[in-house]
């Protein structure tokens, strides 16, 4: 799963990493190293521009609201509950087909945050008979510093409560799409603990290698096998995981000091 990450790059580097041709200044976050749900996240997608006269895509930076509301929702109370969707399912699903379709993004950040249990108690969880309790957290990110490319779904809804002249009458809200968990070894492992992704969680963000971007970005590409083939894991090797402090585990703590690499982990867990 993605229940937290770390998303600290100026928007000027993801507009040129990206190829991002529109991005409003005014529109900027803050550097985040615990970003948690309902959160406003960088996001980058490509649509025509608001009361532009070409319906042609542009690439943009925007910022969107973490947690999916379909645009058929009566109100946005679960919005805390949609932060991921899976990619094995998410073609067929109310709640996700739609902006599958035709409203996917790319969601970059540093690395994400996975915290690490026994194998029986993630075993457990998977079956949905136990919920796993937070232990040692570990922190996932590109062995090579790169951008963490998250694939993303983005979706519209509007608050039927408010006049169509007030700034909040929309909200443009996204979802991280999940995938199962690599089971190869990692590019870079920690001195002790996990081997690979698949002994910390038994699942993960899609990570959209370079070479994807512009299929996945394109709201023209609609051929559902093509999209489904874009939800592939990326090679194996490419990640590294290391632990982090414990601190991180509550969301008012934020700071680089959260991405620290400890020599070992501080709270015990089971391999």
């Amino acid at each position: 799963m993605c229940g937290r990450f770390a998303s600290s790059r100026r928007p000027e580097d993801l507009v040129e990493a990206f190829g991002v041709e529109q991005w409003e200044p005014e529109e900027t976050l803050a550097p985040d190293w615990n970003v948690a749900p309902t959160k406003r996240v960088w996001a980058v997608l490509e649509r025509p521009l608001k009361d532009a006269d070409s319906k042609e895509p542009v690439r943009q930076l925007r910022t969107l609201k973490w947690g999916l509301v379909p645009s058929w929702s009566k109100n946005p109370d679960g919005a805390a509950r949609m932060i991921n969707a899976r990619a094995e399912t998410l073609h067929e699903k109310p709640s996700f087909k739609r902006a599958f379709a035709s409203r996917r993004c790319i969601i970059p950040a540093d690395g994400y945050y996975e915290w690490v249990t026994g194998t029986a108690e993630r075993d457990l969880e998977v079956e949905g008979k136990k919920k796993r309790p937070r232990k040692q957290p570990y922190f996932v990110t590109p062995a090579d510093g790169s951008i963490f490319a998250m694939a993303g779904l983005y979706e519209f809804w509007r608050d039927r409560t408010l006049p169509d002249d007030h700034p909040s009458s929309w909200w443009v809200t996204c979802s991280v799409i999940t995938t199962e968990a690599e089971t190869g070894p990692l590019g870079v492992a920690p001195a002790e603990g996990p081997r690979s992704l698949a002994e910390i969680h038994p699942r993960m963000p899609l990570m959209l290698t370079e070479d994807r971007w512009d299929a996945w970005l394109s709201p023209e590409n609609a051929e559902l096998e093509e999209l489904r083939g874009l939800l592939a894991p990326p090679p194996e090797g490419l990640m590294r995981a290391y632990p982090v402090p414990t601190a991180v585990s509550n969301v008012r703590n934020n700071g680089p000091e959260l991405l620290t690499e400890l020599e070992g982990p501080e709270e015990g867990t089971l391999f």
